[in-house]
C-alpha cells in the first residue's frame, strides 16, 4: 500500500488550489486573473470569461476584454460589472475595460488579513489529509496488512510531507501579503 503517494497528491491539489483562489485576491497590479473566472452568458450557457474573449492588463490598474465575437460586448460589460470590482466595466470600441482604483493602506491590511485565513484554512486541510492517512495506516497495521516497522515508516513519511506541504503553503502566503503591501 503507497499511503505516501496517495498524501502526497492529496496535499499538491491543496497547494495548487490555494494558489489558485491567492490569484483572485487583488494585489497593487491588476491581474487577469482576477476577472478571469467571471461567468458570462454565452448561447444561453454561463461559461467563463476566458473562453469568451482575451484577458489583458495593459497598465498596472486596467483590465481589458477583447472578445471573440463583437456581439458578446454587453453580456461581457454586464457579467463584468455584477462580479463586483469595484469599479464598473465600460464597452470602449472593440474592447470593455475595467479600470481599479488604487487601493488604500486600509484595503491592503484587510487582504493581508483574508490571505492570512485563507493559508490556515489550507493548514487545516492538509492536516486533515494527514489524520486521514494515519487513521488508514493505523487500519493497515491493524488488519496485519503491514507491519509494525512499515507502519512507523509511513507515519514518519506522511509526518514530513505534512510539514513540507505546511511550510509550502506558508511560503506562498507570506509572498501574496509581501506582494499585497508593496506599493
Amino acid at each position: 500500500m503507497d499511503f505516501k503517494t496517495k498524501t502526497d497528491n492529496s496535499m499538491k491539489a491543496r497547494v495548487a488550489k490555494l494558489k489558485e483562489e491567492l490569484g483572485r485576491v487583488r494585489t497593487g497590479r491588476a491581474s487577469p486573473a482576477l476577472i478571469e473566472g467571471v461567468k458570462v452568458e454565452y448561447y444561453g450557457q454561463s461559461v467563463p470569461l476566458k473562453q469568451v474573449g482575451a484577458v489583458s492588463s495593459p497598465d498596472a490598474r486596467t483590465l481589458e476584454v477583447r472578445p471573440w465575437e463583437q456581439a458578446q460586448l454587453q453580456e461581457i460589460e454586464k457579467a463584468l460589472n455584477k462580479a463586483d470590482l469595484g469599479s464598473m466595466a465600460k464597452i470602449d470600441g472593440q474592447v470593455v475595460r475595467v479600470s481599479l482604483p488604487a487601493m488604500t493602506e486600509e484595503r491592503r491590511k484587510d487582504l493581508v488579513r483574508v490571505v492570512g485565513k485563507l493559508a490556515e484554512d489550507y493548514r487545516v486541510a492538509i492536516r486533515n489529509d494527514r489524520r486521514d492517512a494515519m487513521e488508514e495506516v493505523k487500519k493497515a497495521a491493524k488488519g496485519k496488512q503491514i507491519s509494525e516497522d512499515d507502519q512507523k515508516i509511513n507515519e514518519g513519511l506522511i509526518q514530513k510531507l505534512t510539514d513540507a506541504f505546511i511550510k509550502q503553503v506558508d511560503d506562498i502566503a507570506a509572498a501574496k501579503q509581501k506582494e499585497i503591501m508593496t506599493i
